[in-house]
Protein backbone atom coordinates (compact mmCIF):
# COMPACT_ATOMS: atom_id res chain seq x y z
CA UNK A 1 0.00 0.00 0.00
CA UNK A 2 1.43 3.40 -1.10
CA UNK A 3 -1.18 6.06 -1.81
CA UNK A 4 -4.14 7.21 -0.90
CA UNK A 5 -6.01 6.18 -3.89
CA UNK A 6 -4.49 2.68 -3.25
CA UNK A 7 -6.33 2.45 0.22
CA UNK A 8 -9.59 3.57 -1.05
CA UNK A 9 -9.54 1.41 -4.12
CA UNK A 10 -8.98 -1.17 -1.06
CA UNK A 11 -11.70 -0.48 0.89
CA UNK A 12 -14.12 -0.74 -2.18
CA UNK A 13 -12.87 -3.74 -3.12
CA UNK A 14 -12.11 -5.56 -0.37
CA UNK A 15 -15.61 -4.93 1.41
CA UNK A 16 -14.08 -2.90 4.12
CA UNK A 17 -16.19 -1.54 7.14
CA UNK A 18 -14.28 -0.65 9.68
CA UNK A 19 -11.15 2.09 9.63
CA UNK A 20 -9.19 1.54 12.60
CA UNK A 21 -6.63 4.60 13.49
CA UNK A 22 -3.78 3.77 15.29
CA UNK A 23 -1.40 5.89 17.01
CA UNK A 24 0.97 5.69 20.21
CA UNK A 25 1.33 7.68 23.69
CA UNK A 26 3.99 8.98 25.05
CA UNK A 27 5.43 6.11 27.08
CA UNK A 28 4.75 3.63 23.70
CA UNK A 29 1.30 2.05 23.59
CA UNK A 30 -0.88 1.88 20.62
CA UNK A 31 -3.67 3.57 20.85
CA UNK A 32 -6.74 3.77 18.49
CA UNK A 33 -10.34 4.87 17.45
CA UNK A 34 -12.37 3.44 15.08
CA UNK A 35 -14.94 5.12 12.12
CA UNK A 36 -17.18 3.34 9.65
CA UNK A 37 -15.24 2.93 6.33
CA UNK A 38 -17.67 6.15 5.05
CA UNK A 39 -16.46 8.36 7.39
CA UNK A 40 -12.44 7.91 5.40
CA UNK A 41 -12.16 9.66 2.45
CA UNK A 42 -9.15 11.12 0.43
CA UNK A 43 -9.53 14.42 2.12
CA UNK A 44 -9.20 12.38 5.75
CA UNK A 45 -5.57 12.12 5.10
CA UNK A 46 -4.94 15.65 4.98
CA UNK A 47 -7.57 16.87 7.47
CA UNK A 48 -7.08 13.91 10.29
CA UNK A 49 -9.82 13.07 12.73
CA UNK A 50 -10.64 14.94 15.86
CA UNK A 51 -9.36 13.64 19.60
CA UNK A 52 -8.97 14.79 23.00
CA UNK A 53 -4.83 14.82 23.68
CA UNK A 54 -5.42 15.88 27.75
CA UNK A 55 -6.55 11.85 27.90
CA UNK A 56 -3.52 10.37 26.32
CA UNK A 57 -0.64 9.57 28.80
CA UNK A 58 2.09 12.82 28.60
CA UNK A 59 0.31 14.86 26.09
CA UNK A 60 -2.34 18.23 26.26
CA UNK A 61 -3.33 19.72 29.09
CA UNK A 62 -7.16 19.87 29.90
CA UNK A 63 -7.18 23.61 28.41
CA UNK A 64 -5.28 22.49 25.19
CA UNK A 65 -6.67 19.46 24.53
CA UNK A 66 -7.82 19.13 20.83
CA UNK A 67 -5.71 17.46 18.83
CA UNK A 68 -5.72 16.13 14.98
CA UNK A 69 -4.92 12.26 13.76
CA UNK A 70 -3.79 12.11 10.44
CA UNK A 71 -3.73 8.46 8.78
CA UNK A 72 -0.80 7.53 6.40
CA UNK A 73 -1.60 5.79 3.53
CA UNK A 74 1.65 3.50 3.25
CA UNK A 75 1.07 1.99 6.81
CA UNK A 76 -2.44 0.16 5.82
CA UNK A 77 -3.09 -3.23 6.91
CA UNK A 78 -6.30 -5.56 7.10
CA UNK A 79 -6.87 -6.19 10.88
CA UNK A 80 -6.11 -10.40 11.26
CA UNK A 81 -8.22 -10.82 14.40
CA UNK A 82 -11.32 -8.61 14.35
CA UNK A 83 -15.09 -9.71 12.99
CA UNK A 84 -15.61 -7.06 10.91
CA UNK A 85 -13.50 -6.13 8.00
CA UNK A 86 -10.86 -3.76 9.42
CA UNK A 87 -8.61 -1.55 7.94
CA UNK A 88 -5.76 -0.50 10.40
CA UNK A 89 -4.02 2.95 9.71
CA UNK A 90 -1.22 4.20 11.92
CA UNK A 91 -1.52 8.24 12.21
CA UNK A 92 0.47 11.25 12.64
CA UNK A 93 -0.27 13.46 15.24
CA UNK A 94 -1.06 17.36 14.73
CA UNK A 95 -2.23 20.54 16.31
CA UNK A 96 -5.03 21.23 14.62
CA UNK A 97 -4.75 25.15 14.81
CA UNK A 98 -1.46 25.53 13.70
CA UNK A 99 -1.46 22.10 11.62
CA UNK A 100 2.21 21.37 13.05
CA UNK A 101 3.47 17.78 13.90
CA UNK A 102 3.22 17.55 17.87
CA UNK A 103 6.29 17.52 19.41
CA UNK A 104 5.58 15.50 21.79
CA UNK A 105 4.08 12.51 18.99
CA UNK A 106 6.64 9.57 18.96
CA UNK A 107 6.14 9.05 15.64
CA UNK A 108 6.93 12.88 14.73
CA UNK A 109 10.76 12.27 16.91
CA UNK A 110 11.25 9.09 14.44
CA UNK A 111 10.11 10.67 11.40
CA UNK A 112 12.54 13.82 12.08
CA UNK A 113 15.19 12.00 13.40
CA UNK A 114 14.78 10.39 9.48
CA UNK A 115 14.76 13.93 8.22
CA UNK A 116 18.08 14.97 10.54
CA UNK A 117 20.53 11.94 8.84
CA UNK A 118 19.15 12.76 5.56
CA UNK A 119 19.95 16.13 6.27
CA UNK A 120 23.67 16.18 7.61
CA UNK A 121 24.86 14.51 4.93
CA UNK A 122 26.16 11.68 6.26
CA UNK A 123 24.22 9.07 5.03
CA UNK A 124 20.84 8.74 3.36
CA UNK A 125 19.38 5.76 5.27
CA UNK A 126 19.44 4.66 8.56
CA UNK A 127 18.66 0.55 9.04
CA UNK A 128 17.28 -0.97 12.03
CA UNK A 129 17.11 -4.73 12.91
CA UNK A 130 15.23 -5.60 16.21
CA UNK A 131 15.34 -8.97 17.61
CA UNK A 132 12.66 -8.79 20.40
CA UNK A 133 12.06 -11.24 22.82
CA UNK A 134 8.61 -12.02 24.88
CA UNK A 135 7.31 -14.64 27.07
CA UNK A 136 4.20 -16.80 26.39
CA UNK A 137 2.11 -17.22 29.78
CA UNK A 138 -0.78 -19.27 30.95
CA UNK A 139 -2.12 -17.41 34.05
CA UNK A 140 -0.87 -13.75 35.16
CA UNK A 141 -2.27 -12.24 38.33
CA UNK A 142 -1.06 -9.20 39.98
CA UNK A 143 -2.28 -6.51 42.67
CA UNK A 144 -1.44 -4.09 45.18
CA UNK A 145 -2.79 -1.84 47.37
CA UNK A 146 -3.00 -0.85 50.93
CA UNK A 147 -2.45 -4.65 53.12
CA UNK A 148 -1.31 -6.38 49.87
CA UNK A 149 0.97 -6.79 46.87
CA UNK A 150 1.93 -9.83 44.97
CA UNK A 151 2.12 -11.26 41.72
CA UNK A 152 1.57 -14.76 40.11
CA UNK A 153 3.04 -16.35 37.36
CA UNK A 154 2.38 -19.52 35.77
CA UNK A 155 3.22 -21.48 32.74
CA UNK A 156 2.75 -25.17 31.71
CA UNK A 157 6.00 -24.76 30.43
CA UNK A 158 7.36 -23.46 34.40
CA UNK A 159 10.14 -25.92 35.56
CA UNK A 160 8.54 -24.58 38.89
CA UNK A 161 5.54 -27.11 37.66
CA UNK A 162 7.52 -30.36 36.99
CA UNK A 163 6.48 -31.93 40.20
CA UNK A 164 2.73 -30.76 40.07
CA UNK A 165 -0.46 -32.62 39.97
CA UNK A 166 -1.46 -32.32 36.38
CA UNK A 167 -3.18 -35.60 35.71
CA UNK A 168 -1.16 -36.46 33.85
CA UNK A 169 1.99 -34.38 34.13
CA UNK A 170 4.19 -35.92 31.37
CA UNK A 171 7.28 -33.57 31.51
CA UNK A 172 9.08 -31.79 28.92
CA UNK A 173 9.42 -28.30 30.80
CA UNK A 174 12.33 -26.90 30.21
CA UNK A 175 15.12 -26.42 32.47
CA UNK A 176 16.16 -22.88 34.00
CA UNK A 177 18.47 -21.35 31.86
CA UNK A 178 18.22 -23.93 28.88
CA UNK A 179 14.93 -23.21 26.74
CA UNK A 180 17.45 -22.24 23.89
CA UNK A 181 16.72 -24.29 20.80
CA UNK A 182 15.19 -27.86 22.16
CA UNK A 183 12.12 -29.38 19.69
CA UNK A 184 9.26 -30.32 20.29
CA UNK A 185 7.52 -32.17 22.79
CA UNK A 186 10.15 -29.93 25.14
CA UNK A 187 9.24 -27.02 23.51
CA UNK A 188 5.82 -26.92 23.10
CA UNK A 189 4.98 -23.39 21.49
CA UNK A 190 6.35 -24.09 18.59
CA UNK A 191 2.63 -24.09 16.71
CA UNK A 192 1.61 -21.25 18.52
CA UNK A 193 4.63 -19.05 17.52
CA UNK A 194 4.12 -20.45 13.45
CA UNK A 195 0.86 -18.69 13.70
CA UNK A 196 2.07 -15.41 14.98
CA UNK A 197 4.92 -15.92 12.40
CA UNK A 198 2.57 -17.09 9.53
CA UNK A 199 0.37 -14.12 10.33
CA UNK A 200 2.98 -11.37 10.28
CA UNK A 201 3.52 -12.63 7.16
CA UNK A 202 -0.13 -12.15 6.02
CA UNK A 203 0.12 -8.43 6.81
CA UNK A 204 3.17 -7.42 5.68
CA UNK A 205 6.11 -8.00 7.85
CA UNK A 206 9.24 -10.22 6.49
CA UNK A 207 10.08 -12.68 9.23
CA UNK A 208 13.62 -14.10 9.36
CA UNK A 209 13.05 -17.07 12.57
CA UNK A 210 11.32 -17.92 15.57
CA UNK A 211 12.11 -20.09 18.13
CA UNK A 212 11.96 -20.67 21.71
CA UNK A 213 14.15 -18.40 23.99
CA UNK A 214 16.49 -19.59 26.70
CA UNK A 215 14.22 -18.98 29.89
CA UNK A 216 11.87 -21.35 31.64
CA UNK A 217 8.06 -20.65 31.29
CA UNK A 218 7.77 -20.07 27.93
CA UNK A 219 10.13 -17.74 26.67
CA UNK A 220 10.66 -16.73 22.70
CA UNK A 221 11.71 -15.18 20.07
CA UNK A 222 10.37 -13.95 16.31
CA UNK A 223 13.28 -11.81 14.03
CA UNK A 224 11.87 -9.72 11.80
CA UNK A 225 13.14 -8.47 8.79
CA UNK A 226 15.15 -4.69 9.03
CA UNK A 227 14.12 -1.75 7.62
CA UNK A 228 14.32 1.77 7.77
CA UNK A 229 13.65 3.65 11.41
CA UNK A 230 10.30 4.65 10.68
CA UNK A 231 9.33 1.54 9.07
CA UNK A 232 10.92 -0.40 11.39
CA UNK A 233 9.67 1.31 14.04
CA UNK A 234 5.52 0.99 12.90
CA UNK A 235 6.11 -2.72 11.98
CA UNK A 236 7.50 -3.37 15.67
CA UNK A 237 4.48 -2.16 17.14
CA UNK A 238 2.63 -4.46 14.54
CA UNK A 239 4.65 -7.11 15.76
CA UNK A 240 3.75 -6.67 19.18
CA UNK A 241 -0.06 -6.53 18.61
CA UNK A 242 0.26 -9.68 16.44
CA UNK A 243 2.06 -11.64 19.18
CA UNK A 244 -0.16 -10.66 21.68
CA UNK A 245 -3.62 -11.16 20.10
CA UNK A 246 -2.25 -14.24 18.60
CA UNK A 247 -1.54 -15.94 22.26
CA UNK A 248 -4.94 -14.35 23.40
CA UNK A 249 -7.09 -16.50 20.62
CA UNK A 250 -4.42 -19.34 22.17
CA UNK A 251 -5.87 -18.62 25.68
CA UNK A 252 -2.64 -17.41 26.85
CA UNK A 253 -0.66 -14.17 27.07
CA UNK A 254 2.30 -12.44 26.08
CA UNK A 255 4.26 -9.83 28.05
CA UNK A 256 7.55 -7.90 26.63
CA UNK A 257 8.19 -6.76 30.32
CA UNK A 258 12.32 -7.29 30.38
CA UNK A 259 12.75 -9.31 33.71
CA UNK A 260 8.97 -11.47 35.17
CA UNK A 261 10.58 -13.95 35.94
CA UNK A 262 13.33 -14.01 39.13
CA UNK A 263 16.67 -16.05 38.56
CA UNK A 264 16.19 -16.83 34.92
CA UNK A 265 16.84 -14.53 31.46
CA UNK A 266 15.32 -11.63 30.75
CA UNK A 267 13.88 -10.54 27.67
CA UNK A 268 16.04 -7.90 25.44
CA UNK A 269 15.56 -6.39 22.20
CA UNK A 270 18.85 -6.54 20.31
CA UNK A 271 19.00 -3.80 17.91
CA UNK A 272 20.46 -4.05 14.49
CA UNK A 273 22.11 -0.57 12.81
CA UNK A 274 23.94 0.42 9.70
CA UNK A 275 24.40 3.75 7.89
CA UNK A 276 23.53 3.37 4.07
CA UNK A 277 24.31 6.01 1.15
CA UNK A 278 22.06 4.51 -2.12
CA UNK A 279 23.52 0.95 -2.09
CA UNK A 280 26.49 1.64 0.03
CA UNK A 281 26.79 0.04 2.92
CA UNK A 282 29.16 3.11 5.30
CA UNK A 283 29.75 1.20 8.02
CA UNK A 284 31.56 -1.80 5.96
CA UNK A 285 35.51 -1.46 5.77
CA UNK A 286 38.34 -2.86 6.21
CA UNK A 287 39.31 -1.83 9.51
CA UNK A 288 38.40 -4.01 12.70
CA UNK A 289 36.19 -6.88 12.16
CA UNK A 290 35.57 -5.09 9.10
CA UNK A 291 34.32 -2.41 9.61
CA UNK A 292 34.67 1.28 8.42
CA UNK A 293 36.21 4.37 10.49
CA UNK A 294 32.79 5.56 10.35
CA UNK A 295 31.36 2.49 12.11
CA UNK A 296 33.73 2.78 14.69
CA UNK A 297 33.23 6.46 15.28
CA UNK A 298 29.41 5.20 15.62
CA UNK A 299 30.46 2.80 18.36
CA UNK A 300 31.58 5.41 20.46
CA UNK A 301 28.72 7.79 20.27
CA UNK A 302 26.88 5.02 21.54
CA UNK A 303 29.19 3.70 24.19
CA UNK A 304 29.74 7.68 25.13
CA UNK A 305 25.97 8.14 25.51
CA UNK A 306 25.05 4.74 26.79
CA UNK A 307 24.00 6.18 29.93
CA UNK A 308 21.29 8.57 29.05
CA UNK A 309 20.50 6.89 25.76
CA UNK A 310 19.20 3.63 28.42
CA UNK A 311 16.57 6.36 29.59
CA UNK A 312 15.35 5.25 26.16
CA UNK A 313 16.12 2.04 25.46
CA UNK A 314 15.79 0.46 28.73
CA UNK A 315 12.48 3.00 30.19
CA UNK A 316 10.76 1.28 32.58
CA UNK A 317 12.17 -0.07 36.36
CA UNK A 318 11.82 -3.69 35.06
CA UNK A 319 14.67 -3.10 32.93
CA UNK A 320 17.35 -2.69 35.32
CA UNK A 321 16.00 -6.60 36.58
CA UNK A 322 17.29 -7.40 33.23
CA UNK A 323 20.71 -5.73 33.39
CA UNK A 324 22.66 -7.98 36.23
CA UNK A 325 25.76 -9.55 35.78
CA UNK A 326 24.83 -13.49 35.33
CA UNK A 327 22.07 -13.64 32.77
CA UNK A 328 23.69 -13.43 29.08
CA UNK A 329 22.78 -9.23 29.61
CA UNK A 330 25.55 -6.81 28.50
CA UNK A 331 26.23 -4.90 31.56
CA UNK A 332 29.50 -3.65 30.39
CA UNK A 333 29.57 -0.57 27.89
CA UNK A 334 32.93 -2.36 25.46
CA UNK A 335 32.37 -3.50 22.15
CA UNK A 336 33.80 -6.58 20.16
CA UNK A 337 33.00 -8.95 17.34
CA UNK A 338 31.38 -11.57 18.40
CA UNK A 339 31.48 -11.80 22.10
CA UNK A 340 28.21 -11.91 23.12
CA UNK A 341 28.80 -9.99 26.96
CA UNK A 342 29.77 -6.21 25.07
CA UNK A 343 27.29 -3.63 24.85
CA UNK A 344 28.05 -3.44 21.41
CA UNK A 345 28.26 -6.50 19.61
CA UNK A 346 29.72 -6.52 15.41
CA UNK A 347 28.10 -9.90 14.19
CA UNK A 348 29.99 -12.18 12.16
CA UNK A 349 27.60 -14.16 10.43
CA UNK A 350 28.92 -13.37 6.61
CA UNK A 351 31.73 -11.76 6.02
CA UNK A 352 29.54 -9.85 3.00
CA UNK A 353 29.91 -5.96 3.24
CA UNK A 354 26.64 -5.72 2.80
CA UNK A 355 25.78 -7.65 6.39
CA UNK A 356 27.80 -5.63 8.11
CA UNK A 357 25.94 -3.47 11.12
CA UNK A 358 26.73 -2.82 14.52
CA UNK A 359 24.72 -4.94 17.15
CA UNK A 360 23.32 -2.80 20.83
CA UNK A 361 22.50 -5.43 23.09
CA UNK A 362 21.07 -3.25 25.56
CA UNK A 363 17.56 -2.34 24.59
CA UNK A 364 14.84 -4.16 25.78
CA UNK A 365 11.00 -4.44 24.06
CA UNK A 366 9.36 -2.16 26.62
CA UNK A 367 11.19 0.63 24.81
CA UNK A 368 9.15 3.12 22.33
CA UNK A 369 10.71 2.17 19.05
CA UNK A 370 10.08 5.58 18.01
CA UNK A 371 11.71 6.98 20.95
CA UNK A 372 14.49 4.46 21.41
CA UNK A 373 15.48 4.27 17.32
CA UNK A 374 15.66 7.53 17.13
CA UNK A 375 18.02 8.42 20.22
CA UNK A 376 20.32 5.75 18.82
CA UNK A 377 20.53 6.99 15.81
CA UNK A 378 21.24 10.23 17.05
CA UNK A 379 24.25 8.96 19.29
CA UNK A 380 25.63 7.24 16.29
CA UNK A 381 25.85 10.11 14.27
CA UNK A 382 27.37 12.54 17.05
CA UNK A 383 30.10 9.60 17.44
CA UNK A 384 30.27 10.74 13.73
CA UNK A 385 30.46 14.23 13.73
CA UNK A 386 32.85 14.38 16.82
CA UNK A 387 35.00 11.34 15.33
CA UNK A 388 34.37 9.91 18.91
CA UNK A 389 36.89 7.00 19.64
CA UNK A 390 35.43 3.90 20.74
CA UNK A 391 38.38 2.86 22.39
CA UNK A 392 40.31 -0.62 22.35
CA UNK A 393 37.97 -3.34 21.54
CA UNK A 394 37.22 -6.49 23.85
CA UNK A 395 37.49 -9.60 22.73
CA UNK A 396 37.92 -11.07 26.55
CA UNK A 397 34.77 -13.26 27.84
CA UNK A 398 34.34 -9.95 30.53
CA UNK A 399 33.12 -11.99 32.94
CA UNK A 400 35.48 -14.11 33.77
CA UNK A 401 38.43 -10.92 33.67
CA UNK A 402 39.68 -10.39 36.88
CA UNK A 403 39.03 -7.42 39.00
CA UNK A 404 41.36 -4.95 38.37
CA UNK A 405 40.29 -5.56 34.56
CA UNK A 406 36.97 -5.13 35.03
CA UNK A 407 36.97 -2.49 36.93
CA UNK A 408 38.73 -0.61 34.13
CA UNK A 409 35.19 -1.53 31.82
CA UNK A 410 32.35 1.16 32.27
CA UNK A 411 29.01 -0.10 33.46
CA UNK A 412 25.46 0.49 32.47
CA UNK A 413 23.20 2.76 34.95
CA UNK A 414 21.81 0.75 37.18
CA UNK A 415 18.75 1.55 37.93
CA UNK A 416 15.89 3.90 35.71
CA UNK A 417 16.63 7.08 37.97
CA UNK A 418 20.40 6.48 37.28
CA UNK A 419 19.55 6.60 33.11
CA UNK A 420 16.83 9.51 34.06
CA UNK A 421 19.31 11.33 35.79
CA UNK A 422 22.25 10.44 32.95
CA UNK A 423 19.50 12.01 30.76
CA UNK A 424 19.31 14.77 32.44
CA UNK A 425 22.71 15.58 32.58
CA UNK A 426 23.51 13.97 28.63
CA UNK A 427 20.95 15.31 26.42
CA UNK A 428 22.58 17.90 24.08
CA UNK A 429 23.02 15.14 21.04
CA UNK A 430 19.61 14.71 20.79
CA UNK A 431 18.34 18.19 20.59
CA UNK A 432 20.72 18.47 17.42
CA UNK A 433 18.13 19.24 14.90
CA UNK A 434 15.36 19.79 16.49
CA UNK A 435 14.52 16.34 16.68
CA UNK A 436 14.19 15.98 20.54
CA UNK A 437 13.12 19.46 22.27
CA UNK A 438 13.21 20.05 25.68
CA UNK A 439 9.95 19.64 26.07
CA UNK A 440 10.28 16.26 25.43
CA UNK A 441 13.29 15.13 27.34
CA UNK A 442 11.72 17.07 30.19
CA UNK A 443 8.51 15.10 30.37
CA UNK A 444 9.97 11.81 29.77
CA UNK A 445 12.19 12.80 33.04
CA UNK A 446 9.26 13.96 35.06
CA UNK A 447 6.65 11.37 33.44
CA UNK A 448 8.93 8.64 34.20
CA UNK A 449 10.66 9.81 37.69
CA UNK A 450 6.69 10.95 38.82
CA UNK A 451 4.34 7.74 37.81
CA UNK A 452 7.17 5.12 37.65
CA UNK A 453 10.33 5.52 39.67
CA UNK A 454 8.73 7.19 42.63
CA UNK A 455 5.50 5.31 42.36
CA UNK A 456 7.42 2.13 42.89
CA UNK A 457 9.76 3.89 45.68
CA UNK A 458 6.45 4.25 47.70
CA UNK A 459 5.16 0.76 47.89
CA UNK A 460 6.37 -1.87 50.37
CA UNK A 461 8.00 -5.12 48.36
CA UNK A 462 7.31 -8.80 49.09
CA UNK A 463 10.76 -9.00 49.49
CA UNK A 464 11.08 -6.50 51.65
CA UNK A 465 8.66 -8.52 54.24
CA UNK A 466 11.17 -12.02 54.27
CA UNK A 467 14.16 -9.66 54.74
CA UNK A 468 12.80 -7.25 57.65
CA UNK A 469 9.31 -8.66 59.30
CA UNK A 470 11.02 -10.06 62.40
CA UNK A 471 13.54 -7.06 62.81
Amino acid sequence: METVQDVMKLIEGDGVEVIDLRFMDFPGLWQHLSVPARELTEDSFENGFGIDGSSIRGWQSINESDMLVKPVAETAFIDPFLKAKTLVLICNICDPITGEDYSRDPRNIARKATHYLKESGIAETAYFGPEAEFFIFDDIRFDQNAHEGYYHIDSKEGQWNSGRVEEPNLGYKPRYKEGYFPVPPMDSLQDLRSEMMLTLEKIGIHVEAQHHEVATGGQAEIDIQFDSLLKCADNLLKYKYVIKNTALKAGKTVTFMPKPLFNDNGSGMHVHISLWKGKSNLFAGDGYAGLSEMALFAIGGILKHAGSLLAFTNPTTNSYKRLVPGFEAPVNLAYSRRNRSAAVRIPMYSTSPKTKRLEFRCPDPSSNPYLGFSALLMAVLDGIINKTDPGEPLDKDIYDLPPEELAQVRKTPGSLREALDELKRDNEYLLRGDVFTPDVIDTWIEYKLTHEVQALDLRPHPWEFALYYDI
